[in-house]
């Protein structure tokens, strides 16, 4: 191809002098690393409802059992009850002593998963499908979040007056924490740990010792 042939058709197409944009696409390696469980946001990010509806709508693409799609979520930010939440969860349950989230690094933002059937194995699989791929399409977005499993259903349902029953809860938000992976052997705790300078280690087996040989 001649020399200069695509300058000289992108200035024929979009005028002489405009900039070029270059997309960077992240690899799904490099989210799924990015993709870590943060326990601690910024206070100054704000995270806004029309955010969150991005984040649930990879739930219109991805697969669910039978097709049922009955995954139903309530969206939650700072303005809509955020505190309601955060008086109906727990964090870090590994590292009690360190009494996670810090005081000033709260999650401000969630979505509620509630489920418009009977739960069943299948539903459970459709859940853990959907809130992985709400945090890969979150951690794309530049933000960061975590899965909630311990929390107060009886309460979180009173305080949304949810017509479903919650199945979990993903807190959304710009990541405050400095979070590490592990390269462990399987015989190696699995735990994860903070150092005194307030890193989180996460341990993770080998590729090689979870084959099945």
């Amino acid at each position: 191809m001649a020399d200069g042939y695509l300058e000289k058709r992108y200035e024929e197409v979009f005028g002489a002098g405009a900039k070029k944009t270059v997309v960077k696409h992240n690899s799904l390696d490099t989210l799924l690393e990015k993709n870590r469980s943060y326990r601690g946001y910024q206070k100054d990010y704000v995270v806004k409802r029309e955010m969150l509806e991005r984040i649930v709508a990879v739930n219109t693409k991805i697969p669910t059992g039978k097709n049922q799609q009955v995954l139903r979520f309530k969206l939650v930010t700072k303005d809509t009850g955020a505190e309601k939440v955060l008086e109906n969860i727990k964090l870090g349950g590994m590292l009690p002593e360190l009494h996670l989230p810090y005081q000033g690094t709260e999650p401000e933002a969630f979505i509620i998963v509630c489920t418009s059937a009977p739960e069943t194995k299948i539903i459970d699989i459709d859940l853990g499908i959907s809130m992985q791929s709400m945090l890969l399409k979150a951690t794309e977005m530049g933000l960061n979040g975590i899965i909630i499993c311990a929390f107060n259903k009886a309460k979180i349902t009173e305080a949304f007056n949810l017509p479903y029953e919650p199945l979990a809860i993903v807190a959304i938000g710009k990541g405050a924490e400095k979070i590490k992976l592990v390269s462990i052997d399987e015989s190696e705790s699995r735990a994860y740990y903070r150092d005194e300078n307030g890193v989180h280690y996460v341990p993770k087996v080998k590729a090689e010792q979870i084959i099945i040989q």
